[in-house]
């Protein structure tokens, strides 16, 4: 290169910087200044397309534009921008768009990188049957990677009750469902990841590269990286599911025989075990209850003459067609040990792909319904074994009343099935239970079922839980200040602001998590509309 073009190219250079550092991050997204091979919009049926979540609590709030990338470079290119630029404009990575408080939102000044939908040049979902692993594009749909998957007999070993999730937004926070007991939760079961930090750089990571950045960003609600690959183990899949629910009016012997099956080992175990608390009648043949035919509903008083909370245990045996002989024995051997009620036994069996999938089933209902659509003051808390019967004597006898207006879902994992070096944050015992408040709130319902009420409920559980000193942690979890933070993460907070500072230093990334501060916010504060409230 001659001497002329050397100083043509350090001119252009210097201006192309100096327009970026000029600029805000609208003028700078418009004239072209970030160059993908995916596209941008700034249409405003797409900017409110991305608004919005699953929780319906938040006001909606359009971003500058959104990018819909072709390849994780593109990624790479917008947060590079973003980090160059004067305002550090907010960059957040959106997948299903099933968070609860706006998690995935940027604000009016920032750009969402829709994950989700696939462009060309972006990863198929690449399974190695040798090697028992796929290798999957951040946005893909789980259910997408059990359709691949199963084409070559294989399967991922742990799950979340939904399968219309993506897998960077899972891994994010940590997916869990009935087999976490027994495999850990999905952030236990990846090999390894490409990762767009905060500076714009695509990393790989795994146990032998980047080791500190795999684990940071696993379980690490967006912080430190944009996942734009995963890598996840594999298991032969299973062809059938044999599935039973009994019920419990103890909660003692109910927890006693929860705790009894996740201790179990080997191959002469239920595969999943899962469970959930009655407090009203519906509740037993509600949204989630594909499982029971509308024919004939199970009845509370057929069980229970009082009137009082039940508790049902949901567990499953996964075979193959072949063991069809045998596995009426192995299940009848299993429950024998069991001290459910003796007539409230009911079974079913299916395909393993639909009992995988049987949440949607039930969606689709409500979306006939017009019921899915409507907001949803969602609790997830992991309650530590050592308290989880003072947590039910004060929530499920006490605050919840005799009314609610969707599931609560109740099991219990094991701890040593979680890597303590990933971010997500687990009670400190050895045994803790999920809990989970899944209701849906409907204006023209009873006033059980209004937001206002629900969410002074889960006001109301907090408090007690603080109070009575049950030292419960958020999954999914949404605080408001710093300081609640910093008491979500305990001793890891210093580690965890540590690797914010190293890895996305101008707190571009997630800032709908509302953790850390984005420099941007004191020049573009959030418009009046957007309701601090809710968060």
């Amino acid at each position: 290169m001659t001497r002329e073009m050397t100083s043509s190219f350090l001119l252009v250079t210097f201006a192309i910087c100096t327009l970026i550092i000029a600029v805000g991050p609208s003028e700078l997204l418009r004239i072209g200044a970030i160059d993908v091979d995916g596209h941008f919009t700034f249409k405003p049926s797409d900017l409110a397309s991305v608004s919005s979540d699953f929780g319906m609590l938040k006001s909606p709030e359009e971003p500058l534009a959104v990018l819909h990338p072709s390849s994780a470079e593109d990624v790479a290119r917008l947060i590079r921008t973003a980090y160059g630029s004067a305002t550090a404009f907010p960059v957040s990575a959106r997948g299903h768009g099933h968070s609860i408080n706006g998690q995935a939102s940027t604000g009016r000044n920032g750009v969402v990188v829709e994950m989700s939908h696939r462009n060309i040049g972006t990863l198929e979902p690449l399974v190695e049957p040798e090697e028992m692993y796929v290798d999957v594009w951040g946005g893909e749909l789980w259910v997408d990677v059990l359709k691949k998957t199963l084409e070559h007999g294989l399967a991922p070993k742990s799950w979340t009750d939904y399968l219309y999730l993506s897998v960077g937004g899972t891994l994010s926070n940590a997916g869990i469902s009935g087999q976490a007991f027994h495999h850990g939760p999905q952030i236990s079961n990846v090999l390894e990841l490409d990762v767009v930090t905060g500076r714009g750089e695509v990393m790989r990571c795994s146990e032998e590269e980047n080791t500190r950045l795999f684990h940071g960003v696993l379980g690490g609600l967006g912080q430190f990286g944009i996942i734009t690959r995963a890598r996840i183990s594999l298991e032969p899949a299973p062809q059938r599911v044999r599935w039973i629910r009994v019920l419990y009016s103890s909660f003692e012997v109910f927890t006693d025989d929860q705790e009894y099956l996740i201790s179990m080992h080997g191959h002469s175990k239920f595969d999943y075990v899962e469970g959930f608390v009655i407090v009203d009648e519906g509740l037993v043949n509600n949204w989630r209850s594909s499982f029971f035919s509308p024919h004939n509903p199970v009845k509370i008083s057929s069980v229970s003459s009082n009137g009082s909370v039940l508790y049902c245990l949901e567990i499953t045996k996964n075979y193959h067609e072949s063991e069809s002989d045998t596995v009426d024995q192995e299940v009848e051997i299993l429950m024998k040990k069991l001290n459910f009620i003796p007539t409230s036994v009911f079974t079913t069996d299916l395909q393993y792909v639909d009992f995988l999938d049987r949440v949607h089933k039930a969606e689709l209902k409500l979306r006939s319904k017009n019921l899915w659509e409507v907001p949803h003051p969602w609790l997830n808390l992991f309650v530590p074994k050592s308290r989880i019967s003072d947590f039910d004597k004060g929530v499920f006898k006490g605050i919840l009343g005799n009314k609610t207006s969707g599931p609560i879902l109740i099991y219990p994992m094991n701890k040593d099935k979680w890597d303590e070096r990933s971010s997500a944050v687990t009670p400190d015992e050895e045994v803790f239970y999920l809990v989970a408040l899944l209701r849906s709130a409907l204006s023209d319902g009873e006033e059980t079922q209004k937001l206002e009420y629900l969410k002074d409920q889960n006001r109301r559980i907090l408090e007690f839980c603080e109070q009575a000193k049950i030292n419960v942690k958020q999954y999914l979890p949404h605080h408001a200040t710093q300081e609640e933070w910093v008491d979500h993460y305990g001793d890891r907070w210093d580690q965890f602001r540590s690797m914010k500072t190293e890895f996305d230093p101008r707190h571009i990334l997630a800032t709908g998590q509302k953790i850390f501060q984005n420099p941007s916010l004191a020049l573009f504060p959030p418009s009046p509309s957007s309701s601090s409230a809710s968060w």
